[in-house]
């Protein structure tokens, strides 16, 4: 398997959680309200968490966090948003 095949399928496999319901989500540049807003999450979507790390603490409606969950490269959300069902990390640290 080539290296563009085995991306496809491990992503493909990636776990997903589901974002709160009823919120859409700023998606930033960096672990922090002060990074650019990149986009906003749709309404009932689910997220694949790369990698994760600590930032700003932000209160959601899981909690109070400074846990950022990487969702593709340059866009991070508050895991306060995201239901991993753990408060603690749910995928490897970012470098």
């Amino acid at each position: 398997m080539n290296t563009d095949e085995n991306k496809t399928t491990m992503a493909a496999t990636a776990t997903r959680y589901t974002v709160a319901p009823g919120y859409r989500v700023n998606v930033r540049s960096g672990p922090s309200t002060q990074y650019p807003i990149v986009r906003a999450l749709p309404l009932g979507t689910t997220v694949a968490i790369s990698c994760q790390k600590y930032g700003e603490w932000i209160t959601g409606p899981y909690g109070t966090t400074k846990i950022w969950d990487n969702i593709a490269p340059g866009e991070y959300i508050s895991d306060a948003y995201v239901r991993t069902g753990s408060d603690g990390f749910v995928a490897p640290r970012c470098a």
